[in-house]
């Protein structure tokens, strides 16, 4: 599948001595990270993976002396791959496996900068905000991966003549055919069934079907719950799970903020904190914090005790809530739930394009979906499933601000 990663992959591939600093792709589980970086692999002579999770020989190879000469020799031994400087990449798959795997980074970085080398982890984000590791800031070049976004999602399908329609439309301010208006709405509708997770696209483009689709994403749903009781204790598994699986009663609400008595009775922020940020360092939800103006900047009028949950992937959202396929393919069925569905796919849209998500809510009065600042612009976004064109919310922010 062609990904926008792409072209970031190759930038870092292409980048000189002493610019160019190791690797770190970070995502959750199945967004595509390992394929990707296969892609890259493409163009070097040789390629040395490890998966550190799957492979405790590998594991050990960090044990010792972090030498970079060193762990390039037992890493050539454990691959059967000649490493060569600047003709090889080294890709260290599942690195939250091994903390002294990415502590060796910035040895990597510091004494032995002509190897390339990528470091991939799902739960890459727990692992480096442990209260007691050290991550090697400033020695490694960081980006994030999501599921496919909507547009990649129409390369998958291969229309992207019709992507590159929209992106026209949208860049022109002009109208839309309406032919190719209702066609794009259709493959909309089938991106709120899919999601973007690589493996739940790859069914729908094989034609099995929703099923086909549905039991690819119960079985992701399933791995994620498997990570949360792997990599957390007994008792913060417990509140993780609570807090994950209350997503769809939280957006069902006509207030989304989350609240935690519905992930269990008598919770409170001190109980479900710590199980909030594994949730958001798994990269399994989006956390969209309550911006108390529409000033400049926006960060600095954040209000992190009220926030909103939304899962990573809008098609992980239809099958933790168990929404029949119908629901979303048909275009003519109105349901309470698709506003909740419209908005976590916003939401998903916002956050692969590089935006902090935020809302805005006026004293009870009023509530706007999300805030994004545009350079030194505020925009206020309503999200709504259906045709309506008017918006109390919106007035009342763009009046204020």
């Amino acid at each position: 599948m062609r990904r926008k990663i792409t072209t970031v992959l190759d930038a870092w591939r292409l980048k000189p001595l002493g610019v160019r600093r190791p690797l770190l792709l970070q995502g959750a589980r199945q967004v595509g990270k390992t394929y990707s970086l296969r892609e890259l692999g493409a163009n070097f002579k040789s390629v040395a993976h490890v998966n550190l999770e799957a492979q405790p020989a590998a594991r050990s190879i960090f044990d010792g002396e972090l030498d970079p000469k060193r762990i390039v020799h037992l890493l050539a031994a454990e691959t059967r791959t000649d490493i060569i400087a600047g003709e090889s990449l080294i890709v260290l798959d599942e690195i939250q496996a091994s903390e002294r795997a990415i502590t060796s980074l910035k040895y990597f970085n510091e004494q032995a900068p002509e190897y390339h080398v990528a470091g991939a982890g799902s739960l890459l984000g727990i692992a480096i905000n442990r209260s007691d590791y050290s991550f090697p800031v400033g020695n490694v070049e960081s980006h994030k991966l999501f599921p496919l976004d909507f547009e990649e999602y129409l390369w998958a399908l291969g229309d992207e003549r019709l992507a590159n329609i929209i992106r026209e439309h949208f860049q022109e301010g002009a109208g839309i055919a309406a032919g190719m208006h209702a066609k794009a709405l259709e493959r909309y509708r089938g991106y709120l069934l899919t999601g973007g997770m690589p493996r739940a696209v790859k069914e729908f483009v094989s034609g099995t079907g929703p099923l086909g689709v549905r039991e690819v994403q119960l079985q992701t749903l399933s791995d994620y719950l498997a990570d949360m009781v792997k990599y957390a204790t007994a008792a913060e598994s417990v509140l993780i799970r609570a807090a994950f699986e209350s997503i769809p009663s939280q957006l069902a609400k006509e207030n989304h903020k989350f609240q935690y008595k519905l992930a269990r009775k008598g919770g409170t922020a001190s109980t479900f904190g710590p199980a909030i940020d594994w949730l958001r360092n798994s990269g399994s939800v989006l956390v969209c914090e309550k911006a108390n103006n529409g000033i400049l900047p926006l960060a600095a009028h954040s209000d992190t005790s009220s926030f909103k949950l939304y899962l990573a992937d809008v098609g992980l959202l239809g099958a933790l809530s168990d929404l029949p396929a119908d629901v979303l393919l048909n275009a003519k069925t109105e349901h309470s739930f698709l506003g909740a569905v419209t908005e976590n796919y916003v939401a998903t849209a916002l956050a692969a394009n590089g935006f902090p998500l935020r809302y805005w809510a006026s004293e009870g009065k009023a509530e706007l979906d999300f805030t994004v600042q545009l350079g030194e612009t505020i925009a206020g976004v309503e999200v709504k499933a259906g045709t309506h064109i008017r918006s109390k919310s919106l007035g009342v922010f763009t009046t204020k601000y």
